[in-house]
């Protein structure tokens, strides 16, 4: 069950634990500039440029969940257990991080970030292509922050993936069905760049892309196990 963070003090603590994420994406802040503009959105009358922007965020989660169905299809139990160093996590234990983060980032969004006041003409200084470009990259390694790291949680991958499904099909469904808008509630991370929730939860599915591409690294080691 998703733990729900109330006060200020513990969503900020929430955000402070993907510092490192985060820094990155501080020298995008000033390359480029894109207005949010529109009315206050109710749910009688969702504008139509929300509901075709919903639906690319949509698309985009479950694009992301079936490029980490395909990287995992077919493997082995010897191959998902595979380290290539002691230090390094298995494929198992990067399915399990993905779906632990689900629910923490997801619980920034509904417990802190659509709290805050909607401000319609607030700027943004960075584009949903910049983030998702900043987040997915593999050229800065990251320590997972610890409500997100695998410790075991599910006995299998089988079921780590059908809790990794069920939360991401939740978050689809969010998406999809949100009265609020998404691009008027806006939250500062930890180094000063603000994002709207829309953007966070394309945070959310670039994350999900940025752990496929570390499968990707694990099954291409030399001595990955063939079956």
């Amino acid at each position: 069950m998703r733990r729900t963070f109330t006060s200020n003090r513990f969503a900020c603590r929430r955000l402070n634990h993907w510092r490192p994420l985060f820094m990155a994406l501080l020298v995008l802040g000033a390359l480029a500039t894109s207005p949010v503009a529109g009315k206050t959105q109710t749910a009688e009358s969702k504008p139509k440029a929300a509901e075709k922007d919903y639906a690319a965020i949509a698309d985009h989660l479950a694009a992301s969940r079936e490029k980490l169905r395909k990287a995992l299809d077919g493997l082995s139990e010897e191959q998902m257990r595979f380290k290539s160093a002691p230090e390094r996590w298995s494929i198992a234990q990067v399915a399990e991080h993905l779906t632990l983060a689900e629910n923490f980032l997801f619980g920034i969004v509904t417990d802190q970030i659509l709290k805050s006041p909607a401000t319609p003409g607030k700027e943004r200084k960075i584009t949903d292509e910049m983030l998702i470009a900043a987040t997915r990259s593999r050229a800065n390694k990251l320590q997972a922050p610890e409500p997100a790291q695998p410790k075991g949680t599910w006995a299998s991958v089988n079921e780590t993936m059908k809790e990794f499904e069920q939360r991401r099909a939740r978050t689809i469904s969010f998406v999809k069905s949100a009265t609020a808008e998404l691009r008027h509630h806006f939250t500062q991370l930890p180094q000063g760049v603000e994002v709207d929730a829309a953007q966070f939860i394309l945070l959310m599915s670039a994350h999900t892309e940025r752990h496929t591409a570390q499968i990707e690294e694990v099954k291409a080691d030399p001595k990955f196990p063939a079956k």
